[in-house]
C-alpha cells in the first residue's frame, strides 16, 4: 500500500506551548526513509527558535513507533557513498534533537527497532505503552545496529546493550522501562494522557531553566568530573541572574507560588 505523493511525512500539530510531530507512514511502520529523515529534521530546525514551543512531542500514526531505516530504499542504492551519507543524515537527525533547546518526548505506542530504538534513546524522555516492544535487530539482517548502539549505550548498561544489539532480541515495554530505555509505561488508553501530563510539568516552568539545563545535562555527560562541576557551576550562576529563578527563590522563601507570567 502506497500514500499519494502529497500526503505529508510528517504532521504537526500545537497545543498549549506543546508541539506534536506525528510520523505519517504508519502503513509501513514510519521507517526512517530520507524524506522521513528530512521532513523530521526540517521541523525541528523550524521548533528551534519557536520560543512559543516549550515541549515536543514524537508521536507516530499506525501500529509501530518506528521500524528504523527503509530497507527497501537502501537497496537501490548499493554503494559506500550513498549509505555514509544517509547514515550521516540520519545521526544529523539525532544530534539536532539532543541539541533542540526545548526537550523531546517519544510517544511510543508500538514497535520501535534498529534506528527506531535509536530515536527512542536520543529522545530526552519517552513515555510507552504497554503494548511497545523494542530491539536493535540489525544483526538479524547481518548488519550490526552500530549508530543504534551509540543511543543505547547511553541510556542502558553496558552489558544489557550489548546483548541487545549481539541477539537482535526483542523487549517488551516494562523490561525497556527496567532498563531506563524509557520513562514511564502504561496502558494504551491512558497513553496520551501519561504524556500530556508530562508535558505540562515542564510546561509550567520556566523556560530559560529548562533549555540550560537540557544543554548542561548533555555536555557535563561527556566531561571529565572536575570539568563538568566547572561547566555546571558557570551554568547554575547565570541560570540564578534570570529573572524567574529570582522570583522562584523569592517566592519560596515567603512561602508562595512563583508568578512566572
Amino acid at each position: 500500500m502506497s500514500l499519494p505523493a502529497d500526503v505529508p511525512f510528517v504532521l504537526r500539530g500545537d497545543v498549549a506551548g506543546v508541539t506534536t510531530l506525528t510520523m505519517n507512514r504508519g502503513e509501513r511502520f514510519n521507517p526512517l526513509s530520507e524524506e522521513m529523515l528530512a521532513a523530521l529534521q526540517a521541523e525541528f530546525k523550524t521548533i528551534a527558535t519557536d520560543e512559543s514551543v516549550r515541549v515536543v512531542v514524537l508521536a507516530a500514526a499506525g501500529k509501530a513507533f518506528c521500524a528504523g531505516h527503509d530497507l527497501r530504499q537502501m537497496q537501490v542504492h548499493p554503494s559506500e557513498a550513498y549509505y555514509k551519507s544517509l547514515f550521516q543524515q540520519c545521526s544529523k537527525l539525532m544530534l539536532t534533537i539532543q541539541k533542540l533547546p526545548q526537550p523531546v518526548i517519544a510517544r511510543v505506542q508500538g514497535l520501535a527497532t534498529a534506528a527506531g530504538c535509536q530515536l527512542v534513546g536520543m529522545c530526552d524522555l519517552a513515555v510507552a505503552s504497554e503494548n511497545a516492544s523494542f530491539a536493535v535487530s540489525g544483526v538479524n539482517v547481518g548488519l550490526f545496529c552500530s549508530t543504534p548502539a551509540v543511543a543505547l549505550s547511553r541510556n542502558v548498561s553496558r552489558k544489557q546493550a550489548m546483548e541487545m544489539l549481539l541477539t537482535g532480541d526483542f523487549i517488551d515495554a516494562r523490561t525497556a522501562m527496567q532498563r531506563g530505555l524509557v520513562n514511564r509505561v502504561v496502558n494504551p488508553e491512558q497513553l496520551d494522557t501519561c504524556v500530556a501530563e508530562l508535558a505540562a510539568s515542564i510546561v509550567a516552568k520556566p523556560a530559560l531553566a529548562i533549555s540550560m539545563g537540557k544543554q548542561l545535562f548533555y555536555k557535563q555527560l561527556e566531561m571529565g568530573v572536575e570539568a563538568a562541576y566547572q561547566l555546571a557551576g558557570q551554568t547554575m550562576a547565570c541560570n540564578m541572574l534570570d529573572d524567574a529563578a529570582q522570583e522562584g527563590v523569592q517566592a519560596f522563601l515567603e512561602k508562595r507560588r512563583p508568578d512566572w507570567s
